[in-house]
């Protein structure tokens, strides 16, 4: 947008404030302006993007001041908001247990161009999309420009879903921004299910654009439109795709997760529980990008994929992406595009994210890191997955498992089994891949290859010193399993520090049994009992 175009819409929005909030606003210092906020009883307020809160003037805001801006808009709809016709500005009402508007935030809408740039490939594949991010990193912003990229450059019939004029703004004419692509109106967010569904069979649309979905009745109404052949472009409530997974209302956007009980062997193949949690069906969504921060995005270009390693706990990288580099297309892919054709640079992951304390059970954010030297990919033959990636995770190594052995630079095998896997080992000597050997499926003898594979020398006395800790722990708690099995009712641990007792709780969880911490402070410590396959 224009700064004249934005002057003339941030004009229409301050014409309907008192004088009082009027004369303190300068345009100079609204660049950078989310909203202005009227509470009763208080200064009136404007919040800047980077959390600056500037207060106007020292008169408190009135009933007066209130209604003399409910009267110049339009009726509040039942979620309490209004808006300006013509403009993109927001207006959310505050109310008291009577119903009287006590306060007002007026969010302030701006047009911004170029935000897709670097998903402008992704958004051309005829794949439905959904977008995830936290409140106010730009998910509407990102749909508004895709609705105008879709419907102008694509020349595809676009219909969105406007519940409360969050896209295309208020009024009976949709604001120019979203191109040609047509708006219906949502009068109540409980009504935007059905608009959805009365798009689809109303206005043959080929693409259809929702901001929030929220229930579990609009997760349903997504994917009826999705198996209609429709694409879909949406956002979501949620943060990160492992919340969504997690969420039991909108996992189905993702394929949903069922409890699956596996037979003994494929448990023991596993190294895992014999309840486990599986993706239950087909995504609704072909392509789920979560937007990090308003300059960074993360795609998961196939999220059947990414959601079972998530579940199985194996590590994914989705690809990074930086609004202001553009990942430009070649001709060819321009008019017919297709996934190998998205250029390689793409892959050159340039910002390390710190992982999210939620993410409880994927490595998906753990290293977002540039490809630097001895880096490696590890190729797995009947060695516990699970053990590999806690010993990567402990030990913070540049590696990580792949399920090709066509793209590993090391193959790790048991010796047991070295004999059934000839054709793995034949092609790993086709591709010259050096192959390591393991014993056992302990986390000692794993570590222990795994540092030999990678030519990992502790030279720093502490460093060695605290994984022997660990270790040592370990195999003490390997011995109270022993011990339970050979008849014990149970049996009590060392005391050890809070992440050694984690890893230790995990190795006790793996043979299914249970474990508790005990005692305070530095006596704190495992007690170990038999699960219910050893009751007897």
């Amino acid at each position: 947008m224009s700064n004249l175009q934005f002057h003339n819409d941030l004009d229409r929005l301050i014409e309907v404030l008192p004088d009082k909030v009027r004369r303190h606003i300068t345009y100079d210092k609204m660049d950078d302006v989310i909203e202005i906020v009227l509470d009763i009883g208080r200064t009136p307020e404007i919040r800047h993007a980077g959390g600056k809160i500037e207060y106007l003037g020292e008169e408190f805001v009135t009933d007066e001041d209130i209604n003399f801006i409910t009267s110049r808009l339009q009726e509040f709809t039942s979620d309490n908001r209004s808006g300006i016709p013509g403009t993109l500005h927001r207006i959310s009402a505050i109310r008291n247990r009577q119903g009287k508007i006590i306060g007002l935030t007026c969010r302030i809408g701006r047009v911004v161009t170029g935000t897709i740039a670097c998903i402008k490939d992704i958004c051309m594949m005829n794949k439905s999309i959904l977008f995830l991010g936290r409140p106010g990193v730009g998910k509407t912003t990102k749909l508004r420009e895709i609705s105008r990229l879709v419907a102008d450059e694509l020349c595809k019939r676009v219909v969105i879903v406007d519940t409360s004029n969050e896209i295309a703004g208020d009024g009976d004419t949709p604001h120019p921004a979203i191109g040609h692509a047509r708006r219906m109106q949502v009068t109540q967010p409980e009504f935007q299910k059905d608009i959805m569904i009365e798009a689809v069979e109303n206005h043959t649309p080929e693409v259809i654009v929702v901001d929030e979905i929220g229930t579990e009745a609009e997760a349903q109404a997504a994917r009826t439109i999705a198996e209609r052949g429709v694409m879909l472009i949406a956002t979501a409530h949620g943060n990160s795709l492992e919340n969504l997974i997690k969420n039991p209302t909108l996992s189905d956007l993702v394929g949903g997760i069922q409890s699956v009980t596996l037979g003994d062997d494929e448990a023991k193949r596993r190294a895992s529980q014999k309840t486990v949690l599986e993706r239950e069906k087909q995504p609704t969504f072909d392509v789920v990008i979560e937007i990090l921060d308003r300059n960074t995005l993360a795609v998961y270009k196939d999220t059947a994929e990414a959601v079972d390693y998530i579940l199985r706990g194996w590590p994914i990288r989705p690809e990074i992406r930086k609004v202001d580099k553009p990942y430009d297309m070649t001709a060819e892919t321009k008019e017919e595009p297709a996934i190998k054709d998205i250029p390689q640079e793409i892959n050159k992951l340039e910002k390390k994210i710190e992982p999210a304390e939620s993410l409880k059970f994927s490595f998906s954010r753990q290293k977002y890191v540039d490809e630097v030297k001895g880096f490696k990919k590890i190729y797995l033959y009947a060695v516990s997955r699970t053990i590999v990636e806690k010993v990567i995770e402990r030990l913070d190594l540049n590696a990580e498992i792949t399920r090709n052995i066509e793209d590993a630079d090391i193959v790790i095998a048991h010796k047991n089994f070295a004999k059934g896997g000839a054709k793995v080992l034949s092609t790993a000597n086709d591709y010259r891949l050096q192959v390591f050997y393991v014993k056992t499926n302990s986390m000692a003898q794993i570590q222990k290859v795994l540092k030999e594979a990678l030519d990992i020398v502790e030279t720093s006395q502490t460093l060695y010193g605290y994984y022997d800790d660990t270790e040592r722990a370990l195999d003490e708690a390997k011995e109270g399993i022993n011990k339970i099995l050979a008849g014990a009712d149970n049996v009590e641990l060392t005391p050890q520090n809070q992440h050694i007792r984690k890893l230790q709780h995990e190795l006790v969880e793996q043979h299914n049994m249970t474990s508790k911490s005990v005692g305070e402070g530095s006596q704190r410590h495992l007690r170990i009992v038999g699960g219910k396959d050893y009751e007897n």
